[in-house]
């Protein structure tokens, strides 16, 4: 897959699709960018191109631990860099989970650049505030605490990321273990600040100020739960709820089901794209 040199950090990514308007997905958690794969092939196979790709810190790119922002925020302007490079904006905009939230935040910092929102599993309330700071800072925090960056690469997530791009061991084991629970300490504060936010990433004010149409798709767990996405939904001036899970899970993380119901979310989303590229028919390049 090619890789570009955004803001100085290589980033993996791939382009579905040989014409039509641009989709710029982003998957949820820290996963690569397979992890939504199946369902950006069905929207590219109804005329769009789409653009995936790794986030920094994730799947196949590198890993860079730094920064003064919150890292969905780093991730948008990432996504911003990466795009105008292959010049495609405006552009529809989504992602799952954490992919909701970077979009979100990519529409709040670069509104020109966004001409819908497809937005699923919105994360919002306490629960995941706690549980997401713990899984993607905290975890991490302590192994440095303990071990340093050796036992930071010796985790799970950061062994896979070596795995997937052997730079990024050096890259890591360079790092002074302390600046690194710095920024992952700092990282974390975002989460905790939001939990009392509608979704994690964005206040009612910020949500009210995004005025593009925004499809919205809720979850169905602690860590998406349906009241999130359907208060986004309300707060969102141009929001459609569209309800694929009708019942909560009484689980940390609910995953059956969604596999399966790939077809029908793809299908919500071409049909909503189908709606609202009209008005903007003069962006189609």
């Amino acid at each position: 897959m090619p890789v570009a040199n955004v803001r100085g950090v290589n980033i993996n990514y791939q382009v579905l699709g040989n014409g039509g308007d641009w989709v710029a997905l982003s998957p949820g958690g820290r996963r690569e960018y397979a992890g939504i794969l199946p369902l950006a092939e069905k929207v590219a196979a109804a005329g769009y191109r789409v653009l995936l790709h790794d986030r920094r810190n994730c799947g196949a790119s590198d890993v860079v631990i730094d920064g003064q922002e919150s890292e969905y925020e780093i991730w948008a302007d990432d996504l911003h860099a990466l795009g105008s490079q292959l010049d495609i904006w405006p552009a529809f905009v989504g992602g799952s989970s954490s992919g909701c939230r970077l979009s979100l935040l990519f529409r709040l910092r670069h509104p020109e650049a966004v001409r819908a929102l497809l937005l699923w599993r919105v994360t919002g309330g306490q629960f995941a505030a706690k549980r997401l700071a713990e899984n993607y800072y905290g975890q991490f925090m302590d192994a440095a605490k303990q071990g340093g960056m050796q036992a930071v690469i010796e985790t799970e997530f950061f062994a896979e990321r070596v795995a997937a791009n052997p730079a990024n061991r050096q890259r890591l084991l360079a790092m002074d273990p302390q600046r690194f629970i710095d920024v992952m300490g700092h990282w974390r504060e975002f989460f905790l600040r939001d939990a009392d936010l509608p979704v994690i990433g964005a206040s009612e004010e910020a949500l009210r100020s995004i005025d593009v149409p925004a499809c919205v798709v809720p979850g169905n767990d602690w860590t998406h739960p349906r009241r999130v996405g359907e208060t986004a939904s309300r707060l969102l001036p141009q929001g459609e709820l569209h309800i694929l899970m009708p019942t909560d899970e009484e689980i940390d993380l609910a995953t059956e089901g969604w596999d399966e119901k790939q077809d029908e979310l793809a299908s919500i989303f071409v049909e909503f794209l189908g709606r609202v590229r009209e008005p903007d028919a003069a962006h189609a390049r």
